[in-house]
């Protein structure tokens, strides 16, 4: 098998950028033609020298081709309240996806904020709950020594992926140290399915915005729940995915559809680069990341909508193909789109307006499917089913799952007590149990006094009118006033501050 040529060194990809029959080729992407200069980057002095430039806000350096492209900025006061917003849907995730799934589908539509947009793709993805149900798979696997085979394609590609992002800048830096160890955990928990080239941006992506093992569980997601096959041996998921593009192509913009039927482009040559690496090496970065927001919440309808606007955009009028007479202009129409249909505003937009469902590229996946193995028989590799977003990937996970809520930041002892609470810790009940003996045994030889007393009395459980009085009985009077400080350890007991005590345990002291 042919191992991963790449933008810096030997390639050999078919004509158009295809895949030459094997899964590490793929087209250059728009890195290329400046990577050559940080092929012998690799020196702290070196990485520092590249720090010292202007980094944009996704850690791009400014300049570079990641960089480009027009920015939608969001007004403060609006990313703020969008923060607040999301805040509260992650610390309720499963109320959320159960009751108001429509409203985290638009907020993802309207963005993710920056500071969240890693933890809700774990929580989207479900990558959250894999990493869950499996603690410390990762580290388990990352101490793994791997198979040698992938080792050294993974090690070759590392220097490929965002070189001009500060992250993965410096040679063995920790970016490429994260990635490396990443990719190879997936060779290790997928044996079978190994290692493509076309991983590792995805990965890199993921890399951004969370720590390796995240990062990790994410990754399993995307190939086994999004894009089931996409990796695989064979590629025969992508060529499938290919038909169906073409096919909603004839529904959507017919005239691009009829001038790539009669220049004989198959859609192999234009899109497996844009849907095996989710269109992030293809787009300015603001898009990847609103395009990814939305793949991640409805699946990978988003990716076949992003492409089907390119295409009707580039080739969808007699006009925009008058420059495109042959193969060889169109593929390269296709390789340099227009900046304007790659803006972030105008790409959402259309993305969110084309009627694209998931029932049309299910019934089309099983035509094509169908002539697939009237023509070629039957598939090599048979993909699990491929799930619709993060609504179908939580429907089918199976089992009893964690309810993902958010962790206390400090945790107490039973006995503790709260900062700032003035009562002392709640007696067990075996000490209630001595202290009850002690005071019948005292009653009954008549050292008590014998004021006499209600033998009910409404009690407040706990703090003011937190919880409704209780009928309780009262066994000494001298207890309904407040005991002293310095009073007896039986009398404290049954003293304790309104702070100290929740209302069960209120009840536990009295009764």
């Amino acid at each position: 098998m042919a191992k991963s040529p790449g933008e810096n060194g030997p390639r050999s990809p078919a004509a158009g950028g295809s895949l030459s029959g094997t899964r590490e080729s793929l087209s250059p992407g728009p890195e290329a033609v400046a990577s050559d200069e940080l092929s012998s980057l690799g020196s702290d002095s070196e990485a520092n020298g590249f720090a010292e430039r202007r980094i944009d806000k996704f850690g791009f350096i400014v300049g570079s081709q990641g960089a480009e492209g027009a920015l939608e900025e969001v007004p403060l006061e609006v990313l703020r309240q969008r923060e607040s917003k999301w805040l509260d849907m992650l610390n309720n995730w499963d109320k959320w996806m159960a009751k108001k799934h429509k409203k985290i589908r638009l907020r993802c539509q309207k963005g993710i904020p920056p500071s969240l947009r890693g933890r809700a793709w774990q929580y989207l993805s479900g990558g959250k709950v894999k990493l869950q149900q499996n603690p410390g798979k990762f580290d388990e696997l990352d101490m793994s020594p791997g198979d040698s085979k992938w080792l050294d394609v993974i090690e070759r590609d590392l220097h490929r992926q965002f070189p001009f992002h500060e992250m993965f800048v410096s040679r063995g830096g920790h970016g490429q140290q994260d990635l490396f160890r990443v990719l190879k955990a997936y060779t290790l928990y997928r044996p079978e399915e190994g290692y493509c080239q076309a991983q590792a941006p995805i990965a890199a992506v993921l890399l951004m915005h969370m720590p390796a093992e995240q990062a990790f569980w994410c990754l399993v997601q995307i190939c086994e729940k999004y894009l089931p096959g996409y990796y695989s041996e064979k590629l025969e998921a992508i060529q499938l995915d290919g038909e169906i593009l073409f096919s909603l192509l004839q529904k959507v913009s017919p005239v691009a559809h009829k001038h790539l039927s009669r220049q004989k482009i198959d859609p192999l040559l234009y899109m497996t680069e844009w849907f095996m690496c989710a269109f992030a090496r293809t787009l300015p970065w603001s898009s990847v990341l609103r395009v990814w927001d939305m793949f991640f919440c409805e699946g990978v309808k988003i990716i076949f909508r992003v492409g089907l606007v390119l295409l009707k955009h580039a080739l969808g009028s007699p006009e925009k193909l008058k420059a495109c007479q042959g193969q060889y202009e169109t593929i390269e129409r296709l390789r340099s789109l227009s900046p304007k249909i790659m803006q972030e505003a105008f790409l959402v937009q259309e993305v969110v307006e084309l009627p694209v469902t998931e029932r049309q590229i299910e019934r089309e996946h099983l035509i094509q499917l169908r002539r697939w193995q009237e023509t070629r028989g039957e598939l090599q590799c048979r993909p699990l089913p491929r799930l619709h977003g993060a609504k179908a990937i939580l429907e089918a996970e199976p089992g009893p799952r964690p309810t993902l809520q958010p962790s206390p930041s400090i945790r107490l002892p039973p006995d503790a007590l709260l900062p700032g609470s003035k009562g002392k810790p709640k007696p067990s009940r075996k000490i209630h149990k001595e202290q009850k003996e002690q005071q019948n045994q005292e009653a009954a030889s008549g050292q008590l006094d014998k004021t006499p007393v209600p033998t009910q009395a409404k009690v407040a459980v706990a703090a003011g009118d937190a919880c409704p009085p209780q009928d309780v009985p009262l066994k000494d009077p001298v207890h309904l006033a407040p005991a002293p400080q310095d009073s007896a350890p039986l009398d404290s007991a049954h003293h304790c501050s309104q702070e100290s005590l929740t209302s069960q345990e209120s009840e536990d002291t009295y009764l």
